[in-house]
């Protein structure tokens, strides 16, 4: 058969990037007819990482994968839509890009171009995918759950004119489909309640329709009956193809400096018994003020458990952008903290997060739940204490805590706003009683995150749930070739 090229468009930042690319390699292994072109948008602050990143999968890709940087014109824009007006930037780049490549593929050798892979913010691609005629799927790189949220409360909106700013501090409770919990209001994505960023989020969610399949970042072990309430025939084909994960980092760790702390963090933890270590990680955009640290700095002491914790440096308040290490993390944390734990506890700044939840001397995660997080600490087995921050976290978490039983709380309804602006303090009480409920050694979250993490590894090999359907993908994408 005829080789066949696609094209991935994944929305911007390296948390949207890495499991597209992972997603690449598994394709382009499974089926060599097929080779992808990886567009890669550039935007700051999200692309701090994105760099380091290419550089670190670069020397190990396949030959069947290509990056291509887009141009970025635009002028840097802090406000609300400033995302949205970045991707739609885009667009004449990424029609240009394909022309270049449909135009190098003129020969009889060369692949056909068979369609686009946009991400989940990125769905106004279509329109360019439609200029080219060729069929668009749409990568969802979080949860069946939060995928079916966005959808209810889209049709909310557009079929019932409900304004669902008005849900903001309500008691509301939503049945979902493939949910048996009701969904609290206090758990809805911020975006819901902020009408400006509603275009964004609703007009994405509209244009799944017109995609010819939605590929899931989940597994059908994991979200079954959310799985097969999207078998309605009302939406596009789903796809579960996960747990898509990036086993090696996301390039942070590349150079000298970065490769001698993670020697220093794996050896600590190499002198500490099984499961006896707490780790506290919140992702890439996850930072508190020192008021707040110092609370979880209490609650650590007093919980006398062994703790590896990634503390950041928030961004100057009021402005958007990445944590970053602190110079001299004592100077955040209550006096003499760092000395009183000498023995049990370690400060680190960024943390390589997959290669600590690997180690066996890990017990549990203070986690942000973002979705890559959540699935990395289960396919490791280890147990999540969920303090979500941002996006779908307070879903993810919903979802993990109430409906699947394998995860504990800190606090499931946290939220922060980007700039920082209106932090609620999470007392160490609060933090010591989560933390001591999920390093319990024998508890019910622990038996099932383990068999939840076998699951998720026979989900991806020969015959299992995952490897099935993105054979099933891959068959579909051929048969839609004209």
């Amino acid at each position: 058969m005829k080789k066949s090229e696609l094209v991935f468009v994944p929305s911007p930042g390296v948390g949207h990037l890495v499991p597209a690319v992972e997603i690449a390699k598994l394709m382009v292994k499974r089926d060599d007819r097929l080779s992808i072109t990886v567009l890669v948008m550039k935007r700051p602050p999200l692309d701090t990482k994105i760099n380091k990143y290419i550089e670190s999968v670069s020397a190990s890709i396949s030959d069947h994968i290509q990056f291509v940087d887009l141009p970025n014109d635009e002028k840097t824009s802090s406000g609300t839509n400033f995302l949205s007006s970045f991707i739609e930037s885009q667009k004449p780049h990424v029609k240009n890009a394909v022309s270049k490549l449909v135009q190098s593929e003129s020969s009889s050798e060369s692949p056909q171009l068979a369609g686009f892979v946009v991400g989940m913010f990125c769905t106004t691609m279509i329109d360019v995918a439609n200029e080219f005629g060729v069929p668009s799927y749409v990568f969802f790189a979080s949860s069946a759950a939060a995928l079916s949220l966005m959808l209810y409360l889209q049709a909310l909106n557009d079929e019932k004119n409900v304004d669902t700013t008005k849900f903001k501090d309500s008691d509301a409770e939503f049945m979902l489909p493939g949910i048996v919990n009701p969904v609290p209001a206090k758990v809805l994505p911020s975006v819901v309640f902020n009408k400006d960023w509603h275009p964004f989020y609703f007009g994405n969610a509209r244009r799944f329709k017109e995609a010819e399949g939605i590929m899931v970042n989940t597994y059908v072990e994991l979200e079954s009956q959310l799985i097969n309430a999207f078998s309605d025939g009302k939406t596009p084909p789903l796809y579960p193809i996960g747990p898509i994960l990036n086993l090696k980092g996301d390039g942070h760790d590349v150079g000298s400096a970065e490769t001698n702390k993670n020697k220093d963090i794996m050896e600590w933890l190499d002198d500490q018994p099984p499961s006896s270590v707490v780790f506290l990680c919140f992702g890439s955009m996850g930072s508190f003020s020192e008021e707040q640290l110092k609370e979880i700095a209490s609650a650590l002491e007093q919980s006398g458990y062994r703790f590896l914790w990634s503390v950041r440096q928030p961004p100057p308040k009021g402005k958007m952008g990445f944590p970053t290490d602190y110079a001299n993390p004592e100077e955040a944390l209550p006096t003499g903290f760092l000395d009183r734990t000498a023995g049990i506890g370690k400060v680190i700044g960024w943390a390589p997060q997959v290669a600590i939840l690997a180690h066996p001397a890990i017990g549990a995660f203070v986690s942000h739940c973002g979705w890559n997080s959540i699935l990395e600490s289960l396919w490791f087995g280890v147990p999540i204490a969920a303090w979500p921050l941002f996006s779908e976290q307070q879903l993810n978490a919903f979802e993990m805590m109430i409906e699947l039983g394998l995860a504990a709380e800190i606090k499931m309804d946290y939220r922060k706003d980007f700039r920082a602006e209106n932090e609620v303090i999470v007392s160490a009480d609060i933090i010591e009683k989560g933390i001591r409920s999920v390093m319990e050694q024998d508890s019910e979250v622990r038996k099932k995150v383990k068999a939840m993490s076998e699951m998720g590894m026979k989900a991806l090999l020969d015959g299992g749930t995952s490897h099935s359907f993105l054979g099933r993908l891959i068959e579909d994408m051929m048969n839609n070739l004209k």
